[in-house]
């Protein structure tokens, strides 16, 4: 099929939408209008000849064609999205836009403090900040920057491990106070627990440290891990969280201290290609510095 000019627009909303599941979604995403998004929705699949998307209640459900194009208008989205932040101001200083992609406790509960210390140091670089605990694809340069809890394997990204944050098992002393202080791991499952609902890797870590849960020892489950900290906060069970973070709050307190404490690697990850980059190189080493510092790291 010969297509001319075909409207990049088009494009960015049909993979909004992709990723949102409706048009109100997309148009939230992209600043516009659901009566947008509609039309260029509309126009696409006249474009290309094929339906894009199947109406059920759930949303807009990709059909087959457009999963089959999906990759392909992923990749151009991140492309535009590297040809607008160096338009905005690459020019080899630091200045410009940064992309940067990180899970939700560290893009809530971590970066808030770095990120304005970025921008008293270096006032000239804007940060789009995606969080996520998905993992952004660098290879397809959905971002410039990203830090991860796992070491990426491709050979074409540039990671610095940065170290460990230790993650235990917390409780807020209000629960302590009305529950007492667990003494015994192996009973862990008699007190109210805070965890995933579908996340089973949780489980699986525990059990490599000799602590057997499954899900339906779990009172309050649900994978959003930002829900789960701010329920032990309210002091209602006991629950994860890195240790750096919990050192911050003094009313919360360490449950078997001295017998769980599993280490999470973070790793700051950028494409080699973008080394050239001096505002990119910037925020890359001051990410590294910056959490070095909260996870007490000797330099």
């Amino acid at each position: 099929m010969y297509m001319k000019n075909l409207d990049w627009n088009l494009l960015k909303s049909f993979t909004h939408v992709v990723q949102e599941g409706s048009l109100s979604g997309a148009a939230r995403a992209l600043n516009s209008t659901q009566p947008t998004i509609g039309r260029h929705i509309e126009a696409l699949e006249a474009e290309l000849g094929v339906a894009l998307f199947i109406r059920s209640r759930e949303g807009l459900v990709p059909t087959e064609d457009a999963l089959n194009l999906l990759p392909e208008a992923q990749a151009m989205a991140g492309s535009y999205r590297i040809f607008v932040r160096k338009v905005a101001g690459e020019n080899q200083e630091s200045v410009g836009t940064i992309r940067l992609a990180v899970s939700e406790v560290m893009g809530i509960e971590v970066l808030p403090e770095i990120l304005a210390r970025c921008h008293r140091q270096y006032p000239n670089i804007k940060i789009e900040l995606s969080i996520s605990n998905k993992l952004d694809n660098l290879l397809r340069r959905d971002a410039d920057v990203a830090i991860r809890m796992v070491r990426p394997q491709q050979d074409a990204l540039i990671a610095k491990n940065v170290g460990l944050s230790q993650v235990g098992l917390f409780c807020h002393k209000k629960y302590i106070e009305m529950h007492g202080m667990p003494t015994q791991i192996g009973k862990l499952k008699q007190h109210t627990l805070i965890g995933p609902d579908e996340d089973h890797l949780f489980f699986e870590t525990l059990k490599s440290y000799g602590v057997k849960l499954n899900r339906d020892d779990i009172w309050f489950r649900m994978d959003n891990q930002i829900a789960q900290l701010n329920l032990l906060r309210k002091g209602v069970g006991i629950g994860a969280m890195q240790i750096p973070l919990a050192k911050k709050e003094r009313d919360l307190i360490q449950v078997f201290e001295n017998e769980l404490s599993i280490p999470l690697p973070i790793w700051v990850v950028m494409h080699e290609d973008l080394r050239a980059s001096k505002r990119v190189r910037t925020v890359f080493n001051f990410l590294i510095t910056e959490l070095q510092v909260f996870l007490g790291v000797s330099k």
